[in-house]
């Protein structure tokens, strides 16, 4: 094969192109986040019309300056593209993703995705997150490139988050440790395996009307904890602090592996990984689905990014959609591997 980076001939089984150092192995979002829009403008169009942006950072329509920095993300890899916005009422956005496409040209390549969720209450919320889905896809990769199973390598990218955002914390303000939620997914030709913790979460949305969308993850809060008691989901919802994080990636969190489910979809589709800035808004999976065009991966992110910000914002939103194409055939798996 040839570097997609300087062309130069390289061996299938190489990491690195010997003439420039590019990675043959894994194209993916950059170290640190994707600052800013790609290229300097925003792909997808105005973040408030969805026209054409102007070289000045103001949309030609409506005249809406365009956010910059990690106030409005962007990144396009064509099986695999995200988007990450400030919303309009945090003055900051804590949210970050990570997200590469693995395995030569020309080769079946899986597709590896990270979204962490800095939990605001925290110090350097959005270190954490980014400290999170950097470490977390690089262990992934690691692993996969390594031969380890889809699973195993979930678990060794939960446990790198872990180390990763442990190492942000000082010693002398326990209470206040950075630290951030997490979900994950590795797309392979043949499976998808989503780990998680916290109350970030995953969305199955099947190309065709006939085949049912699902929720893929579980939250870890204090609410999905009484409700799987017994409780009555109105009920718990009302209940003091019922929205606060059972589990969390941080030095004051209690170190343990993902949840890890495993799904063979029967029909191609769309998985989406989100904060909870978008499904506060979309909960159900079938309210979600509604949403979802049959546009391109990046497009459809933005769509979903701008929703979120019409029906208030009121959270960071961060949306990365992997178009699935089928079908995969087999049932789900529950995090032991059984059928449920």
């Amino acid at each position: 094969m040839n570097c997609p980076d300087c062309g130069e001939h390289a061996e299938a089984n190489d990491r690195y192109c010997e003439n420039c150092g590019g990675s043959l192995q894994l194209r993916r979002t950059p170290s640190g986040g994707p600052i800013g829009r790609v290229g300097g403008v925003t792909v997808a169009g105005c973040v408030g019309c969805g026209s054409s942006v102007g070289d000045d950072g103001y949309c030609e329509t409506c005249g809406r300056a365009q956010p910059t920095g990690r106030d409005r993300m962007e990144y396009d890899l064509d099986l695999v593209a995200g988007v990450s916005d400030r919303g309009r009422a945090r003055a900051r956005n804590e949210d970050s993703m990570a997200f590469g496409v693995v395995g030569p040209p020309g080769a079946p390549r899986s597709v590896v995705a990270v979204v962490c969720d800095g939990v605001g209450s925290t110090e350097r919320a959005d270190a954490a997150s980014q400290a999170g889905v950097d470490a977390a896809l690089e262990a992934i990769v690691d692993s996969l490139l390594a031969e380890s199973t889809p699973r195993a390598a979930t678990e060794d990218g939960a446990a790198a988050a872990y180390a990763a955002v442990g190492e942000l914390a000082r010693p002398n303000s326990p209470d206040t440790a950075p630290s951030c939620t997490f979900v994950s997914a590795v797309v392979t030709p043949s499976e998808i395996t989503v780990g998680w913790i916290g109350d970030s979460r995953a969305y199955w949305v099947p190309s065709s009307p006939d085949v049912p969308s699902r929720r893929l993850t579980t939250d870890d809060t204090l609410v999905a904890q009484l409700v799987a008691a017994g409780m009555d989901e109105a009920e718990a919802a009302a209940s003091l602090n019922a929205h606060a994080l059972a589990r969390w990636v941080g030095a004051d969190a209690e170190q343990a592996p993902p949840h890890v489910t495993v799904l063979q979809p029967e029909a191609p589709g769309r998985l989406i990984l989100c904060s909870d800035g978008l499904w506060n808004y979309l909960p159900e999976a079938e309210s979600l689905a509604a949403k979802v065009s049959d546009a391109e991966p990046l497009k459809v992110a933005a769509e979903l990014t701008s929703i979120a910000n019409e029906l208030g914002g009121h959270d960071n939103i961060t949306v990365v959609v992997i178009p699935v194409e089928g079908p995969l055939a087999g049932p789900s798996m529950d995090t032991e591997g059984k059928v449920p």
